[in-house]
C-alpha cells in the first residue's frame, strides 16, 4: 500500500505547523502518511485542489484565505460546512470531493479542555465575519454560552453570519447578535480575535474596556502574529491565549476524519508549545 498523501494549502503557508503535526500524529498512531505544505497563488485555488487530486492526494487542510473557496468547490459538505460556509478540510474519495469544518471544535476543544474555561452561560465577543470566524460559530453556540457578540468592520458582513445562525442560537437559548468593531461597548468573559488584523501586524480592532477584568483573550493566530494582541491582553488585566492549542486538536479532528484514528492531541500540543519555545 503506497504512503497516503495530504497538505496544507494557504497563502501565506510557510510558518504553518500543520505538517510537524500531522507527522507526530502519524508517528505515534502508526499511520503510513507524507503531510506537507503549499503556497498557492491567490487566483490559482482550484486549479491547484486539482492537481493534487490529480498526485493521488488523499485531502488537505484549507487556511486563509481559501476557507470560502473551499466550500464552494466541495461535492459534498458536512452539516458543519454548510452552516459556516467555509471549510478547512477537503477529503478526496471516488471522485467527490468532501468538505468540514473543525475549526469550531479545535477552539472550543482549546478553550474548554486545555485553557479550563468553561463557556457555558458566559458572554462572549467574537471578532471578524470572515472564513476565521464563519467555522467557529456554530460550535461556540453549541457550548451554550449565555450571549455572543459578532463583530466586524463592516456590519453587514457580521449580521448575515449572525442570521445564518439564528435558528441555531435559538435553539441552544443563546443571545446572538451583530455590531460593528468602532464604538463597541459591552463587558465581555471571553473575547476571540479572527480578524485578520494579527496577521497583518494591525492594532488589536478594539477598546480595551470591552475586557470584563480576568477575562480569556484569545486570538486565533500563533507565535509572533499572536504576539501584540496577547502582550494588549496582558496589559489590561486579560488572561491571554494563543491559537496552538486550537491549531492542534482541530488538526486531531481532521486526523480522526481521514485515517479514523484519534491522535492524541494533548500531548502533541505539550510537545509542540516546547518545540516552539
Amino acid at each position: 500500500m503506497s504512503t497516503a498523501l495530504y497538505c496544507v494549502m494557504g497563502h501565506p503557508v510557510a510558518h504553518s505547523q500543520s505538517p510537524w503535526i500531522h507527522a507526530r500524529f502519524a508517528e505515534l498512531t502508526g499511520q503510513d502518511m507524507l503531510y506537507t505544505k503549499r503556497e498557492i497563488a491567490l487566483d490559482q485555488f482550484a486549479s491547484s485542489v486539482q492537481a493534487f487530486i490529480r498526485e493521488g492526494g488523499h485531502g488537505c487542510n484549507i487556511t486563509v484565505p481559501f476557507k470560502f473557496e473551499a466550500a464552494a468547490l466541495a461535492t459534498h459538505t458536512s452539516e458543519r460546512g454548510l452552516l459556516a460556509q467555509a471549510c478547512n478540510i477537503l477529503t478526496f474519495s471516488a471522485g467527490k470531493i468532501e468538505a468540514d469544518n473543525t475549526d469550531g471544535l479545535g477552539l472550543v476543544d482549546d478553550i474548554e479542555q486545555n485553557a479550563g474555561v468553561s463557556l457555558q452561560g458566559k458572554r462572549v465577543l467574537l471578532m471578524g465575519a470572515g472564513g476565521a470566524a464563519a467555522g467557529v460559530l456554530g460550535p461556540l453556540i453549541n457550548a451554550r454560552p449565555a450571549h455572543i457578540s459578532v463583530a466586524n468592520r463592516t456590519l453587514h458582513r457580521a449580521e448575515l453570519l449572525v442570521n445564518r445562525h439564528l435558528s441555531l442560537a435559538e435553539l441552544q437559548k443563546v443571545e446572538l447578535q451583530a455590531h460593528d468593531l468602532k464604538g463597541l461597548e459591552g463587558d465581555f468573559e471571553v473575547i476571540i480575535n479572527g480578524t485578520a488584523s494579527s496577521l497583518g501586524g494591525q492594532g488589536v480592532p478594539v477598546d480595551a474596556q470591552v475586557l470584563k477584568p480576568g477575562a480569556l483573550a484569545y486570538d486565533m493566530m500563533y507565535g509572533a502574529s499572536a504576539k501584540p494582541f496577547m502582550d494588549w491582553a496582558r496589559t489590561h488585566g486579560a488572561v491571554p491565549r494563543d491559537g496552538l492549542g486550537m491549531l492542534v486538536s482541530q488538526a486531531a479532528e481532521a486526523f480522526y476524519i481521514w485515517r479514523g484514528v484519534m491522535p492524541p492531541a494533548g500531548q502533541v500540543l505539550a510537545e509542540l508549545r516546547a518545540k516552539l519555545g
